[in-house]
């Protein structure tokens, strides 16, 4: 399944997946810096997807907010 994500970093807590009009919004508290907000939101999808974070793939976007991700389900 493959998703848009607009990540938020920075943020005070960690917040579980909303979906707004088909784009997933993740907030974390990691800081854009070095992959690790990115980290943090593959981590976030694969336990609001219930699968191993192995199964969350960052597809593009990887120095913008606006992702997408590849998530195998079975």
């Amino acid at each position: 399944m493959r998703i848009s994500v607009f990540i938020k970093s920075n943020s005070k807590h960690d917040e579980r997946v909303v979906l707004t009009e088909g784009i997933y919004t993740v907030r974390v508290k990691a800081p854009a810096v070095e992959g690790k907000a990115n980290e943090a939101a593959r981590k976030l999808l694969a336990t609001h997807f219930e699968v191993s974070p192995s199964r969350v793939t960052l597809v593009s976007g990887h120095t913008t907010r606006h992702k997408i991700f590849d998530i195998e389900l079975s």
